[in-house]
């Protein structure tokens, strides 16, 4: 088998673990036995400190670190694989441009790799943040070309990615100017001085006080 072929299974697995942890299916129990199965390759200085930043435990991060880097020495994931996960996930839609999205999100440095460490601490932030560092994370996300601001065009590119994603599986069936509508009425609250950019002053004071937008951020717990 090639060592494309193996991390793109390995990584798969990784997902399925990830799934567990997002729907609390993962317990201590399960832990050991995963550990028990075989042998976990992790540099333990990494995983103490990977600890301290993010809010996974250790036995959690040896999971996650196994299913990411297994029989994948080189232990980062490029855009292509980060698709095919997502495509695995959301057969009847087309996820290709939601994926390389939320894959310059997690791509810190903008390398175009997600290695371990990036990959556990924009999790530890969606899953297990505060809602500050949710909404700086979002805000992230939405800033497509990371100038600081958020057009109303780039909040409509991913909006209408999400839609494209989820594909037959929203009901009713949406029609095709909807993405353009909500984008309209999301951006008019955000967008408080009428500057025709949202900043992230203006993005995080807007959810924080829009009890609509703050079950929205359930979004991107759902998606990942």
């Amino acid at each position: 088998m090639s060592c494309r072929k193996r991390c793109k299974r390995e990584i798969f697995k990784f997902a399925q673990y990830l799934f567990r942890l997002v729907t609390g299916t993962l317990n201590t129990d399960s832990v050991e036995d995963e550990l028990e199965l075989s042998a976990v390759r992790h540099r333990p200085e990494g995983l103490e400190q990977l600890e301290a930043q993010t809010r996974f435990s250790r036995k959690e991060l040896q999971i996650l670190y196994r299913g990411f880097k297994n029989e994948c020495p080189s232990g980062v994931v490029n855009e292509e694989t980060f698709k095919d996960i997502y495509a695995q996930f959301f057969p009847q839609g087309d996820a290709s441009t939601y994926a390389h999205f939320l894959f310059n999100a997690f791509d810190t440095d903008h390398n175009g790799s997600v290695s371990f460490e990036d990959f556990v601490m924009g999790l530890s932030i969606l899953l297990r943040g505060t809602i500050q560092e949710k909404l700086n994370w979002a805000f992230n996300l939405y800033d497509i070309n990371k100038d600081g601001y958020i057009t109303k065009e780039e909040m409509l590119d991913i909006m209408k990615a999400i839609y494209d994603m989820m594909g037959k599986c929203t009901y009713p069936v949406l029609r095709e100017e909807t993405p353009r509508q909500h984008v309209e009425v999301f951006f008019q609250k955000m967008d408080k001085n009428k500057d025709g950019v949202v900043t992230i002053d203006e993005f995080i004071d807007c959810c924080q006080n829009d009890e609509n937008i703050m079950r929205s951020m359930h979004l991107f717990e759902n998606v990942l």
